[in-house]
């Protein structure tokens, strides 16, 4: 869903999904087969979304990106890691009340990063990003409904 107005992102070509959190456990996974360039992961509700956006969990976003052909979890240390392979799907499990924001690579069941002990107060929504101002590559990045 694309906000519109104050909603909207201006910088990032960022969208926020329709449905939030605010209690129990989520999961979700998106499809980022053949995008080199992508940031994913949650988001509070009242999270800034105008000018240049450092997407950290001090700014409310809790995510994983590949950005210049390295994965990076944007944490406020800017965490680098790498994959033995590209993922074609990533999960994102959620549990609101023990402050945990889990990434897995689907397809291997591999567990890629996660943050603890972190403090939620209010919605979480699944954030999808093709990065800052413009991403050649046209091929979408898909929260995908189609698993067990």
């Amino acid at each position: 869903m694309i906000g519109k107005g104050k909603d909207r992102f201006d910088e990032d070509l960022g969208v926020v999904g329709k449905d939030g959190f605010s209690s129990g456990c989520f999961y979700f996974e998106v499809q980022v087969k053949e995008q080199t360039q992508w940031y994913l992961g949650v988001t509070r509700e009242s999270v800034n979304r105008k000018d240049w956006i450092s997407m950290s969990p001090l700014n409310g976003y809790w995510s994983v990106c590949l950005r210049y052909g390295v994965y990076q979890a944007c944490d406020s240390s800017d965490y680098f890691f790498s994959l033995s392979v590209n993922p074609q799907r990533v999960g994102v499990f959620v549990d609101y009340e023990k402050g945990l924001v889990c990434f897995y690579d689907v397809e291997p069941m591999s567990h890629i990063y996660t943050y603890t002990d972190q403090s939620f107060n209010e919605k979480l929504y699944p954030f999808v990003c093709l990065g800052y101002w413009s991403n050649e590559n046209s091929t979408p990045l898909i929260i995908c409904d189609d698993y067990e």
